[in-house]
């Protein structure tokens, strides 16, 4: 791959981390919010349960098989049929897309009683928690509607090599359920409610951020009802592997869900609140990267030049674990304190703190695998492939029951975290051997070579910043937050300059990477 090919990759992706990032941090403000006045009791287990439901229908159907289904059918038609066609298909998508997303809110509506029950089981079937969480499951189930249509604008406009408008779109979703909280959550007899209403908003929001920009692009809002169109069939085709592959991925969570609602009150709200801090460095690096690369990877299929291909592919893989591996120390070695500090204030007290840094922990050991999977699968949807991470993904979710199983004895929510992890580090090696022998790898010592300076580097961070932590924040602990959190804030900085000095020192290619990152609009 050329070296402006590599530069527009980095720099598309620092678009998507741009963005990501204030979405991030307003999310985080979110759940600060949100363990100010719910902390880890009945009313957040209900929200967080409801909407977890139509969030997974979301990666489902909509970002789990729509847009990896439709980016490299967009893109075939963009590079070989021309831009008109390639809108009138995407018209097409569009208006089959609206009348079955219509279909399944109702649905979702109707079967709410019986979702929760699936969903989370050790709720009972009555009950002030069960029928709390029925409701708000009925309030936020037509977000998938909206968050639908959201993915569909975001597959048109990345194939276009656009990224800011849906990198920018969760931005809106964290502030509709902020405002809910302060706005609408007090006339409500239970404020919870309020928040779900906030999901909504926040999804129409998002909807309408996309429009002016694919009306710029050239795209026009009017319903062109032609379901045997060849590239419609096409994506169906591909979308049907990619669904299942997406339900079993989404089962590993289900599975996680499941099990906790059988422990201790709080455990899905601790696994909430861990997870939410590892999708920080995940959304914001991890799915920018991936996003970045998916239309290039798939430009280069078209295009048959493969040599390019698995020039992109190392490229992306390298700047991720460039960013995860010392992600993936920092959170396991600051993760109390950076849960204090955001967290603990109100209803989320001490003994959660702690309980929310154990699973926070056990996330934080697959966190470079999280990251690198997203980037793998990228690479088989370019190939236009959804049929061999149906196979993986399968494999990997009884690897996941199964590490659950044997590790939520001792390990209790823990154990949950934990088996995630173990179930994501094998997803990795199976799509890591079998893109192998799709398209043999040259030349992959020099990058493994590349892989282990970034682990010394994170390593020489690492124990600086151990040291820094336990001579400074845990000694004075007892400190005001103000206090604390000015500590924190050094010790990061002093991390990531060490670990920046290290790979420099190592040489570390990636460094020229993450300048690229920065973004120019």
């Amino acid at each position: 791959m050329s070296k402006s090919e590599n530069n527009k990759v980095s720099h598309d992706a620092g678009v998507v981390s741009f963005f990501t990032f204030l979405s991030r941090i307003l999310g985080l403000v979110r759940d600060v919010i949100v363990a100010r006045f719910f902390g880890a009791g009945l009313a957040a287990d209900a929200f967080f349960v409801a909407f977890r439901i139509p969030n997974l229908l979301r990666r489902l159907f909509a970002e789990g098989s729509l847009t990896v289904a439709f980016i490299p059918v967009f893109t075939e038609y963009l590079n070989k049929k021309g831009r008109q066609d390639a809108f009138d298909m995407a018209r097409i998508v569009l208006t089959i897309l609206a009348i079955i997303l219509t279909i399944i809110s109702i649905a979702g509506i109707i079967l709410a009683p019986w979702i929760v029950k699936f969903q989370a089981f050790g709720f009972g079937s009555s009950g002030a928690k069960y029928e709390l969480t029925v409701l708000l499951t009925m309030i936020t189930f037509p977000y998938i509607f909206f968050i639908s249509l959201v993915a569909f604008f975001m597959g048109v406009l990345n194939s276009l090599r656009k990224f800011a408008a849906p990198a920018a779109a969760p931005i809106f979703l964290n502030l509709g359920i902020i405002g809910a909280i302060f706005l609408i959550s007090p006339f409500f007899e239970e404020p919870i409610i309020g928040v779900a209403i906030g999901v909504i908003i926040g999804g129409i929001f998002q909807v309408v951020l996309q429009i002016p920009f694919v009306i710029k692009a050239g795209f026009v809002f009017k319903p062109l009802w032609r379901p045997s169109h060849p590239g419609v069939k096409k994506i169906g085709r591909l979308m049907l592997p990619a669904i299942l592959g997406s339900a079993v991925y989404q089962l590993n969570s289900y599975i996680g869900t499941f099990l906790a609602s059988f422990l201790e009150e709080g455990s899905i709200s601790w696994l909430y609140y861990a997870d939410r801090l590892v999708q920080f460095p995940l959304g914001v690096f991890a799915i920018a990267i991936s996003t970045a690369a998916l239309p290039a990877l798939t430009e280069k299929v078209t295009l048959k030049e493969f040599d390019e291909f698995s020039s992109t592919l190392k490229h992306s893989l390298g700047l991720i674990l460039f960013i995860c591996i010392p992600s993936t120390a920092g959170l396991m070695i600051l993760g109390n304190s950076i849960i204090m500090i955001i967290f603990e204030r109100g209803a989320f007290d001490t003994f959660t703190t702690l309980m929310t840094n154990k699973a926070l922990f056990y996330y934080s050991i697959g966190l470079w695998s999280f990251a690198c999977n997203r980037i793998l699968l990228s690479a088989f949807y370019a190939f236009q492939d959804t049929k061999t991470p149906v196979r993986i993904a399968i494999i990997t979710f009884f690897l996941n029951l199964l590490f659950a199983l044997l590790l939520i004895g001792p390990l209790r929510h823990g154990g949950i975290a934990l088996a995630l992890s173990l179930s994501s580090m094998s997803q990795f090696f199976l799509l890591f051997f079998f893109l192998g022998k799709k398209l043999p790898w040259h030349h992959s010592m020099p990058f493994i070579g590349k892989i282990m300076k970034h682990i010394m580097a994170a390593i020489i961070m690492g124990l600086i910043i151990y040291f820094l932590h336990a001579k400074w924040l845990i000694i004075n602990s007892g400190f005001g937050i103000l206090s604390l959190t000015a500590g924190l804030f050094v010790i990061i900085i002093i991390g990531i300059i060490v670990y920046l000095f290290s790979a420099w020192i190592l040489g570390c290619h990636e460094l020229k990477d993450l300048k690229e990152m920065l973004p120019r609009f």
